[in-house]
């Protein structure tokens, strides 16, 4: 069984998730947000308190709310990082991201690994598949269990909302279709935890959404 805990970081409320298997204590850092030494600490001492096993650090897509923790993260984990390839661009510029915001960040190293939708990614017994649902940013991935009935959104889907397409790659069109591709065709009852708000499940996105009525 999964478990999943939920972090809200820096000035942008970014939610920061980790992901553990409940057996083997394996867990994933997904989008860590951290940006000061508090909010490093909260995230750290959880993982000790609860004896984690840190396997993976994943960037569901690469804007600064999402990567600013990256190098805190790699720093204290022997860990292995994930991120999309077509997001590279905003990687690169992370040092230029943050400075546009009044904050920093040293140069983040290139990923371990890309993801792809044919990525294997195992905590314990528990496999997680990887969604392609480009649109926010050009490569944005979403994080699915089939057995847990998770599904870790990004700046996907929120809750009743869905993720900008004003910023550099996105495409307003190409998101409402790896919505209606990727998310929509999930089982109603699966549980949604976005990069920011509260979390939603799929059947009420289909109901309330106002960005889907159409699709």
């Amino acid at each position: 069984m999964l478990n999943i805990q939920k972090f809200v970081f820096n000035p942008f409320s970014e939610n920061t998730l980790v992901l553990w298997d409940a057996e083997s204590l394996e867990c994933m850092i997904i989008d860590p947000g951290c940006s000061d030494i508090t909010e490093e600490n909260e995230l750290f001492d959880f993982i000790e308190s609860k004896n984690l096993k840190p396997k993976y650090l994943i960037n569901t897509h690469c804007h600064i709310d999402h990567i600013i923790g990256v190098n805190s993260v790699l720093n204290k984990f022997k860990i292995k990082y994930l991120a999309p390839e077509k997001d590279l661009p905003l990687l690169e510029r992370a040092v230029s991201q943050a400075e546009m915001f009044g904050l920093y960040i040293d140069e983040i190293k290139k990923p371990d690994q890309y993801l792809s939708e044919e990525s294997d990614l195992k905590l314990g017994d528990e496999n997680i598949k990887c969604l392609f649902t480009p649109g926010h940013t050009p490569g944005e991935f979403c994080l699915y269990s089939e057995s847990n009935k998770i599904c870790i959104t990004g700046d996907v889907l929120f809750q009743q909302s869905i993720g900008r397409t004003d910023l550099w790659g996105g495409n307003y069109q190409v998101l409402l279709n790896s919505i209606k591709t990727k998310l929509l065709n999930l089982p109603d009852d699966v549980t949604i935890y976005p990069g920011h708000g509260e979390s939603s499940i799929i059947g009420e996105e289909k109901k309330f959404n106002p960005f889907l009525k159409n699709l």
